[in-house]
This record gives structure tokens, C-alpha cells and sequence, in this order.
């Protein structure tokens, strides 16, 4: 089977890496699996192709931007790949109703705004998946997509620099950040070393967020950052998370609102546990349940956040028992051979429901 993504391109967000290793373990099966476009340097293990005939799927990723296709692009993708062999990953929780959380985070400003989506999506293909514990549209087919490779697990050689590390772009994640981690490191900072946030859009919002109407995705207020003496770096290339969470002793994961409530799921779920870290989750007990097994409950920050970090400090050996349960859980049922299996028979069923319609 012949696999071809397309996707907008990005080297330090999105779902680069999961593609990265679709490929890797695509070929223990005899499966080949290409990034639609010419090759990029900046994706040096990326396989890339502009031959869509050639290939039995067209899976479109959309995440957040919805117009990055180029119009050129799809007319080839169209007129080139049947419709019953094309399907799209809605990566965002676009493909439901109106969401919207307190007034913050949502997934669309409006109905016509879902409506534009909808219709982009209707005119690419008739089935959507969704990287979803739950999906709350019945049109939707539910597959997690990204996954965990052991092979990334990684040590540390040369020490631990940072204490407490939180890697992730500042995009719907300020009011958890400011109302949640900040206070409780705040009560406990005299006990804890050196802090970083790693990513884009920790000390300015960028210029064109309100251009887009999305002032509030990117709230920030750089003060509270320096009054708590916490270091603010730029993002860095997919290539080069593990290695970046690797170099502090506590990672903490931090996941937008809107999908905690839609159940979606996401890379870094995944890669925080191939670092060479003890990784602490924003997700409530159960919920960590559901994707790292019973352990997961005790990674997660729910009630003494302060009091977790501390204790996941002061107390190593007991946490990295903990994560060893839960890379030998995500082995056994997150692994990317297994997700690459979900993959085929989700296509393959797609396909046999095109069948069966004619």
C-alpha cells in the first residue's frame, strides 16, 4: 500500500514528526508512505513526491490554517487521486459543532466559520478521521494517528540543566499557564532552579494575530515570566524536541482547552516519554489513564501542582519507575507499527465502504 500525506510544512509544530516515523516503520511492512511536494532540506528524512498517481490514499492533515493548500495542488490531487481514496485527518477538532469554553478557547468563531470549513472539507473528501478519545460527531471515524517509538528514548549524558521545562508553542494555553502552573511555581520557587519555556509566542504575540482575529490564541504577559525568573527560548526543529525535554530533570505537558474537551490527542503526548525526563501531564488523573495506563494517574497535575513538582524533584527514583510503566503501556498499545496497522485498516475500510455504496 502507497500512502501520500499532504500537509502545510512546518519544522518546529505539527505533524512532521509523526510522518517521520510513519515512514521509518512503513518500510518493515513494504509500505511506502511520501509527503506530497519537492523535496525540502529542512526534512532531510522526509520522503517527498509530486507523482500522486502513483500512490493508493491521499491523506490531507489540517491543523488550525485551512488555506495553505495551493489551488494548483488540488486540482492535480483531484483530478488525479478518486475521491473514495482521499481522506482528511482534522487534527484540530474542526469537523464538530461549535465549541467554545468560557468565552476562551473554541474551535470556531462563528457558524459561518464552521460552515467555511465544512465546505473546504466536503470539496477534498467524503470521510474524516480525527486523533480523538471521543469523538462527539458520529460522521467522524475515531483514529489517535500519532504514536510512540521506543526506539527515540533517549539519556541525558551530560546532566541536567534546567529544572523544570515546559516545551509547546503559547497557542490557547495562557489562561492554564497564568491561573494554573504560574501561581502554584510561584508558591513553591525558593525550592525549585532554573525554569524554561521552550517555543514561539512566550514573549510577544506575534504581529499578525490580529490580523487574524486571534489576539486571545496567543495572550501573554512576559512579566509574570520575569518576576518568576523564568527563562523564555525559541522553538526548536522536530528533530530536536527529545533532545531539548532530555536536558531538563521535570517536563510538564500543557494542552489547549478545546482539545482536552474534544479527547484529542497530539504528538507530544508521545514524545514527552521518549525524553530522557520526568514528565508531569495538565491532564486530569483519568484522563492520563486513558492513554498511559494506570500509571498515568501518577503523572498527573491535577490538584497540588506545586507540591508535584517538588516531590517529582526530590523523589527521581520513584518517578522514573513510574515512567518505565508507562513506556512498557505505550509499547504495547501506542507504538507506531501498531498506529500504522490502525492506519491501514481505517483506509482499507474506507475503501470497502466505497465499494459497497456502488
Amino acid at each position: 500500500m502507497n500512502i501520500l500525506f499532504v500537509m502545510e510544512r512546518r519544522v518546529n509544530a505539527g505533524s512532521i514528526q509523526a510522518l517521520a516515523n510513519y515512514m521509518r516503520v512503513s518500510k518493515e511492512f513494504g509500505y511506502a508512505i511520501a509527503l506530497y511536494g519537492p523535496p525540502d532540506p529542512r526534512f532531510r528524512e522526509i520522503e517527498c513526491s509530486i507523482d500522486a498517481a502513483a500512490f493508493d490514499y491521499v491523506i490531507f492533515i489540517f491543523e488550525s490554517k485551512l488555506n495553505w493548500p495551493s489551488g494548483l495542488q488540488l486540482a492535480h490531487l483531484l483530478t488525479t487521486v478518486p475521491r473514495s481514496r482521499r481522506v482528511i485527518l482534522d487534527a484540530d477538532g474542526m469537523f464538530n459543532p461549535i465549541v467554545s469554553l468560557d468565552g476562551y478557547d473554541r474551535n470556531h468563531a462563528s457558524e459561518g466559520d464552521r460552515q467555511h470549513w465544512l465546505a473546504a472539507y466536503a470539496a477534498l473528501a467524503d470521510r474524516v478521521v480525527q486523533p480523538s478519545l471521543w469523538p462527539c460527531d458520529p460522521r467522524v471515524q475515531p483514529l489517535l494517528f500519532y504514536g510512540y517509538d521506543p526506539a527515540a528514548c533517549t539519556r541525558q549524558a551530560n546532566g541536567k540543566r534546567v529544572d523544570i521545562m515546559h516545551v509547546a508553542h503559547n497557542w490557547w494555553r495562557w489562561r492554564d499557564v497564568s491561573e494554573r502552573l504560574l501561581p502554584a511555581m510561584e508558591r513553591v520557587r525558593g525550592d525549585l532552579g532554573k525554569i524554561s519555556f521552550v517555543g514561539l509566542w512566550w514573549d510577544r504575540p506575534p504581529a499578525w494575530a490580529a490580523d487574524i482575529g486571534q489576539q486571545e490564541a496567543f495572550c501573554v504577559d512576559p512579566g509574570r515570566f520575569r518576576d518568576l525568573q523564568i527563562e523564555v527560548r525559541p522553538a526548536v526543529p522536530y528533530r530536536e524536541v527529545i533532545a531539548t525535554m532530555s536536558t531538563a530533570r521535570v517536563n510538564i505537558m500543557t494542552q489547549r482547552p478545546l482539545f482536552r474537551r474534544l479527547g484529542l490527542v497530539t504528538s507530544k503526548y508521545f514524545e514527552l516519554f521518549a525524553a530522557d525526563t520526568i514528565p508531569l501531564v495538565l491532564l486530569e488523573p483519568a484522563h492520563a489513564e486513558l492513554i498511559y495506563g494506570p500509571a498515568g494517574r501518577e503523572v498527573a497535575l491535577s490538584d497540588d501542582i506545586g507540591g508535584k513538582l517538588i516531590d517529582a524533584l526530590e523523589h527521581p527514583k520513584k518517578y522514573r519507575d513510574v515512567v518505565h510503566a508507562i513506556r512498557q503501556h505505550l509499547t504495547a498499545h501506542h507504538s507506531y507499527k501498531r498506529r500504522l496497522q490502525e492506519l491501514i485498516v481505517t483506509l482499507d475500510h474506507v475503501d470497502g465502504q466505497a465499494a459497497s455504496a456502488k
